[in-house]
């Protein structure tokens, strides 16, 4: 029995090795997740419209986790390959902020294509926060308009987020990107996810009645949740190297490789914590029926 399964004695092994076991691990916990939920609403497909954007939602954290996985395997890859995996994580970002948006409507039976718009629904108030209010009136009814503005505001960013990808590993490849190029597109993408985040956010507080029995705050929240944590840690990661604390000879690798290193493994850890939470806030209980069958038997 020895022979056939031969134990592993993990402190023999050098950091590196330990590191891409428990990362592997972890990315087979996030697909085997993701995969039992996806199967879930593929035996239970009653809804296409709903559940293709729900199954290209929980596809986000396995994307993520095996993208930042090929950039554990690389790590000492060049520059143009970590924003290639950046661009490819992000780019999916800015389709599921999208497909969330289109889940909402579709909640709701609104279909901006076919001016369908629920009379109970039209005439709301939306307020705008500070600095929007500084461009919009801070007061607005709904109408078809105003939704189509918000329909707008999510697809800028799947237009913007690949467009800004290309140009940046193209200048990069040329040796073109210099420090200002580099701020300018952070300063670009992040006023345009904003913008996104922004209009799933006032979408939410207008109909957040409505909305309650879909768990919508757990469905944005693990959204959220993952470009929250993504974009900060970086931003943290930096300036910890930037400050002294991250330092070459704490690891095998130089500082620029060790953000990316750390970025990554953090990534794959917290993708296992999300697809857990996909678990519950797109659970596949409300096309199995079981709950209009427990209506039924209550009434």
């Amino acid at each position: 029995m020895d022979t056939m399964f031969p134990q592993i004695d993990l402190t023999t092994m050098d950091r590196p090795t330990l590191t891409l076991l428990g990362a592997a691990c972890c990315v087979v916990l996030t697909l085997h997740f993701t995969i039992q939920l996806l199967s879930q609403h593929l035996f239970y497909w009653k809804n296409p419209k709903e559940q293709k954007a729900i199954i290209i939602i929980i596809l986000m954290a396995p994307l993520y986790a095996l993208d930042s996985f090929v950039g554990l395997l690389d790590i000492q890859g060049s520059k143009v390959f970590f924003t290639f995996l950046d661009s490819v994580k992000e780019c999916y970002e800015a389709l599921v902020i999208a497909k969330f948006m289109a889940l909402m409507y579709s909640y709701l039976n609104i279909s901006l294509s076919k001016n369908i718009v629920p009379d109970e629904i039209k005439g709301r108030v939306i307020h705008h926060s500070f600095p929007v209010s500084l461009i919009l009136p801070h007061t607005v009814r709904l109408e078809h308009h105003t939704l189509q503005l918000l329909k707008y505001w999510t697809w800028q960013f799947v237009v913007i987020r690949p467009i800004c990808s290309v140009l940046m590993i193209a200048l990069q490849l040329l040796g073109l990107y210099t420090t200002w190029i580099s701020w300018t597109f952070t300063i670009i993408l992040n006023i345009s996810v904003s913008m996104a985040l922004y209009a799933l956010v006032i979408f939410y507080h207008v109909f957040a009645k409505e909305l309650a029995p879909h768990k919508p705050l757990a469905k944005f929240m693990c959204i959220k949740g993952i470009v929250f944590f993504c974009f900060w840690q970086g931003l943290a990661l930096e300036v910890l190297a930037a400050v002294g604390v991250i330092k070459p000879h704490h690891f095998w690798l130089d500082v620029e490789h060790i953000e990316e290193a750390i970025q990554n493994v953090l990534v794959i850890l917290e993708m296992v914590v999300f697809s857990v939470l996909q678990q519950y806030a797109y659970n596949v209980v409300p096309y199995t029926g079981v709950d209009a069958g427990k209506t039924k038997k209550n009434e």
